[in-house]
């Protein structure tokens, strides 16, 4: 199938952690350490700099920005006038570090971690998924998981979707009222492809971005339904645009942070738009 595709950015570092939000698509470039949005013609803004390292990002109800701070083990929250505070400490229960994030309607995020400061895709190292909720309280939400990583919540809010990359599958929670976790499964094996960040469509199909070269299309039992090839490392992606039929490929040419330049924004035009 010809798609049509675009670079809509250059010149990045290692861009992660993309997520649309009221019109424009915001993410984390981890090699030059800020939170960028893409305004009007493309134009890469800064929105916030973090010294170390931002990863996964989100929104409180307030509108109020939630930014995974890597080496440090926090989250931060970006505040009206522009300043970044400490939302949470999450040194107690990260083992390596912080990565990708999602948030609830409610303000309360799910945050993973390497499970170590040193790993390999064949690493066999746990670690555990912190909860976070919107008054900054951190708990465990789930524990003995292959690094969690990318995440995210049905529209229903009752289940969490999360990329387990060591163990290269796709895990299921239901999420009861307080937030808690329960009724762990295998949502999808991906056999040999590690999935990285990940995003839902309006079917409940998952695209996930595998670290080599392509992003997959799978549903729930593991049928992959849809695949895209580019020439270069796929490490996140997000579903956006005007009719929610943008798929947005964070792409470099190697695993881990590189020197700025490397990293590029791919758009890619795809069928079934976002989960509303």
């Amino acid at each position: 199938m010809q798609r049509q595709q675009q670079t809509i950015a250059t010149g990045l570092g290692f861009p992660e952690g993309p997520r649309w939000h009221e019109g424009r698509l915001y993410f984390s470039d981890f090699s030059r350490r800020v939170v960028n949005c893409l305004g009007p013609g493309n134009r890469l803004e800064v929105v916030a700099r973090v010294a170390n390292q931002p990863s996964g990002l989100g929104w409180l109800p307030d509108g109020r920005m939630l930014i995974v701070s890597m080496l440090d083990h926090r989250v931060l929250r970006l505040e009206e006038d522009g300043t970044l505070a400490e939302h949470a400490d999450l040194s107690a229960l990260a083992t390596g570090p912080c990565n990708d994030m999602v948030v609830d309607a409610s303000g309360r995020a799910y945050v993973g971690n390497f499970g170590a400061n040193s790993v390999s895709l064949d690493s066999r190292v746990t670690a555990s998924l912190a909860r976070v909720d919107a008054d900054g309280s951190v708990s465990e939400a789930a524990s003995d998981l292959l690094f969690p990583n990318g995440a995210v919540i049905t529209p229903d809010g009752g289940t969490l979707i999360i990329a387990e990359t060591f163990a290269r599958r796709l895990s299921a929670f239901d999420i009861d009222s307080r937030g808690g976790l329960s009724n762990r499964r295998l949502w999808a094996d991906l056999g040999s492809l590690p999935p990285d960040g990940i995003c839902i469509d309006r079917e409940g199909a998952i695209w996930a971005a595998t670290i080599f070269n392509e992003v997959v299309r799978v549903r729930e039992g593991g049928e992959i339904v849809d695949r895209i090839t580019v020439d270069t490392g796929v490490y996140a992606c997000a579903l956006g645009g005007r009719d929610g039929k943008s798929l947005f490929l964070c792409t470099a040419p190697a695993p881990g942070p590189r020197l700025p330049g490397d990293g590029s924004l791919l758009e890619i035009r795809v069928q079934v738009p976002a989960m509303s």
